[in-house]
């Protein structure tokens, strides 16, 4: 694990903690189940949303809805998860991906719900996944997805975790930065799988970990490239090799018209 992730995992174990002492496992449970049958509320189907755009012909993008980074700081000042959501949608957008964790990302519950109530696009919960007690959480807020990082958990821990999700309906996007995180990833049911092009700990990015991994991901995949997409080039190159799921989040961000941004980007 990279300093920055042990950092994280480390203060989302006291986060969890927290909030068990508000809210018992028995009862967040409860709470996921409960939407699970509320037609509004259950899940929309994520990965069926980004093959959709892929069989039509069109990039299947995951837009982003984050407020700040650790390493970029504040991304948006004006940040209103609902009116983003709306753009997305508009603009062709085949799924949300909403920053829950405070501490880092400025991200909170809230913006989740306000982002999923607002379209009628499927919406990943984007944290930092350990534990069951979050993905009980995540359906409760209402996510339609989760993520699961290979570098922050062992094999067994994924495994169960998955499980956990799809048992509630959930999605997986599981999320590698290597080849031996591929090994690991490729261990999993789902079939939804992200290549993040940053480095953990130098925070560089670059396309070609994408594409060097390329040849290591089987056909029943479907491969998102996450990170580093930041103009049309970026994008040719990718559908140029069959990548054709995305991930984007900052440079839309920093868009006055979020929306407005993916359209030009994938025109």
């Amino acid at each position: 694990m990279s300093d920055i992730l042990e950092k994280i995992v480390a203060t989302k174990k006291i986060e969890i903690a927290h909030n068990l002492k508000q809210l018992s496992l028995e009862n967040q449970r409860e709470k996921a189940q409960e939407n699970n049958r509320v037609t509004a509320l259950k899940p929309r189907g994520f990965i069926h949303s980004i093959e959709q755009k892929i069989a039509s012909g069109k990039a299947g993008v995951i837009t982003e809805i984050k407020k700040a980074s650790p390493s970029k700081g504040v991304l948006r000042e004006n940040f209103f998860p609902a009116e983003i959501a709306q753009s997305y949608e508009k603009h062709g957008a085949a799924c949300l991906s909403v920053l829950t964790d405070i501490d880092y990302f400025q991200g909170c519950n809230a913006y989740l719900q306000e982002a999923r109530s607002a379209c009628s696009i499927p919406v990943l919960r984007k944290d930092f996944t350990i534990d069951p007690y979050q993905i009980y959480e995540a359906r409760a807020i209402g996510a339609d997805a989760i993520l699961l990082i290979v570098a922050c958990l062992e094999l067994n821990q994924m495994k169960e975790l998955e499980a956990c999700a799809q048992e509630l309906g959930l999605d997986v996007l599981v999320e590698v930065h290597n080849a031996a995180e591929l090994d690991q990833a490729l261990e999993l049911k789902t079939p939804l799988l992200g290549i993040n092009n940053r480095n953990l700990k130098t925070f560089e990015v670059t396309l070609q970990t994408t594409l060097s991994l390329l040849s290591s991901v089987p056909n029943n995949k479907t491969l998102v490239t996450e990170s580093g997409i930041l103009n049309r080039s970026d994008v040719q190159l990718m559908r140029d090799n069959q990548v054709n799921a995305f991930l984007v989040g900052e440079a839309f961000m920093r868009s006055a018209d979020p929306g407005a941004a993916l359209s030009e980007l994938f025109s």
